[in-house]
This record gives structure tokens, C-alpha cells and sequence, in this order.
């Protein structure tokens, strides 16, 4: 079995607990590509087989997530999961749907945005959170990152919370722009609830939920294969004398421009091939 499942990851689980519980199933290497904490539900792209060397070209993908930004309290971990550090009144002129808007409306666009305490990013060879759980300051490198589209989803008053869909480039931290919109808006704040709903061209709209009726036959009916997933480049048909070079591993001369191909042999897709300076090598085969 080969290929991708689109997972819609329930809340309270890992990433890595799911797959461990698909790699019990289908009895083959697994991985995932875009880890989702285990406060956030939503789409996790899982992958299997073969479609684990399918990784590096699904890294750079932009997501989009519905989040829940809670007002008037801050926590540790910028999320519901800390500890709460402080809390204030919120003015009730903040949750007013015009000036809501407006703020979300600042963030569109490209800008740097230092990550979370609480995150994997790793600083002098230690993870960030290790820093965190002992209690030591260390300087957060910003990085660049860009807010394609933002737009308000609900204002609950009662509840102090703010709901929010945002479309997003690879590397943003959603508790790092909660803080940041909680700030512009005149208090604190930290995530409430976060689903993502798509990751790249995976969406939620196709995802399978993981739970005790998920099978080996669900799987693979919701399996998107390499060829699908490389449905968008160009073919490469190679004769027979050709494709025991390429397998073997010899470059092939090529006119096409650099990039990816699909590779066939009478029809049957073999794999995946990378043309570089008008040499064709192997990169993925089935």
C-alpha cells in the first residue's frame, strides 16, 4: 500500500498516535507530514509506504484553520492546555463586529512573527520548550511568514471569545498570532480551539475519522496514490532499454525543462523522476 490518507485528527490525541494506530492497521511504514498538537483537531496528512518518500515535496504547503481566540486571560503555553498567568475585563467595545474586523484585517499580508515558547524550534541545540519547562529566558528568531486571507467567523461575548478562519503560509504559529491579535485588539488572549482545514490541497472535506471502525479496506479506499498526487506534472514514457538504466540509477538525457515528472512504461506509472541541467534520475519508484 502506497500512497496518502487524509486524517481528520480528533482532539487529545498526538500526531504520532496516529500513526501508530494506522501503521497497526496496514502493517507498512508510516508518516505524517504537518504536525497538529494535541489540542487541535483536523486535517493531518498521513503517509504510507512509498508515499513516505512523498515528504519533502509536501513541507511547504499553505493550511488554513478555524481558530478560537480566547479574550481577558493569557497561559503559559499561549493555548487552553497552560497554565493560566493572568487575567483582566475586556472592554465591551472590543467585540464590536466593526473593530474585530478591522484588526484581523491588519494581519494580511507578509511579516515576521516570532514562534511560541512551547514549540519544537530548536535554539543552541535544545528545543524551545525545554527552555520553557525550566524556567530560562532564550531570544525567539522570528521568521518570516504570510497571512494570505483572514476573516471573522463569530463574536461570542458571553464567552469573551473570537472565532476566526485564516489561510496561512508553511511555518505560521496560530498561539503566536492569537497573542498577537489579543494585543492589537487592547488586551490578552491565548488560543482557544484550533481545526485545520486544509493543508495544502488536502482538505477536511475528504478526511477520514480515525476511530475503532477504521479498517485495512477504509484505508486503502480513501488511499490518494503517488500518480494522483503528482496529477498536476508532466509524463515521461521511457521504452525498455531506457527504464533498466533509469531504475539502475543512470541519468538520462532529457530536452524538458527541470522540474518533476511522472515516468511510464507502456502505459504504467512507475515512479517519480527529477530533471536537473537536461539530465533525468530517479527520485520515487514503486
Amino acid at each position: 500500500m502506497n500512497g496518502i490518507i487524509v486524517i481528520n485528527k480528533p482532539k487529545g490525541c498526538t500526531s504520532h498516535d496516529v500513526v501508530s494506530k494506522i501503521k497497526k492497521i496496514v502493517k507498512e511504514k508510516v508518516g505524517h507530514t504537518g504536525t497538529l498538537d494535541p489540542l487541535a483537531t483536523g486535517v493531518l496528512p498521513v503517509l504510507i509506504g512509498k508515499g513516505t518518500l512523498c515528504s519533502k515535496y509536501l513541507i511547504n504547503h499553505d493550511k488554513e484553520y478555524e481558530v478560537s481566540l480566547k479574550l481577558g486571560a493569557s497561559t503559559d503555553t499561549m493555548d487552553a492546555e497552560g497554565k493560566i498567568l493572568d487575567k483582566e475585563e475586556v472592554k465591551k467595545s472590543v467585540f464590536e463586529k466593526e473593530n474585530v474586523e478591522k484588526v484581523l484585517e491588519c494581519f494580511i499580508g507578509k511579516q515576521e512573527q516570532a514562534p511560541p515558547m512551547y514549540s519544537a524550534i530548536k535554539i543552541a541545540g535544545k528545543k524551545l520548550y525545554e527552555y520553557a519547562r525550566k524556567g530560562e529566558s532564550v531570544e525567539l528568531p522570528k521568521r518570516k511568514i504570510e497571512i494570505y486571507n483572514i476573516e471573522l467567523v463569530g463574536i461570542n461575548k458571553i464567552d469573551k471569545k473570537i472565532e476566526f478562519k485564516v489561510s496561512c503560509s508553511k511555518g505560521t504559529y496560530i498561539r503566536s498570532l492569537c497573542i498577537d491579535i489579543a494585543k492589537t485588539l487592547g488586551t490578552i488572549g491565548y488560543m482557544a480551539d484550533l481545526k485545520r482545514l486544509k493543508v495544502g490541497e488536502f482538505s477536511i472535506k475528504n478526511a477520514v475519522v480515525i476511530d475503532d471502525k477504521l479498517d485495512k479496506e477504509e484505508i486503502e479506499r480513501n488511499l490518494i496514490s503517488i500518480e494522483e498526487l503528482f496529477k498536476e506534472e508532466q509524463k515521461i514514457e521511457l521504452n525498455n532499454k531506457k527504464l533498466i538504466l533509469f531504475l539502475n540509477g543512470v541519468k538520462l538525457s532529457n530536452e524538458n525543462e527541470d522540474g518533476v515528472y511522472k515516468i511510464y512504461n507502456l502505459g504504467k506509472f512507475i515512479g517519480i523522476g527529477i530533471i536537473k541541467d537536461n539530465l533525468l534520475k530517479r527520485d520515487i519508484i514503486l
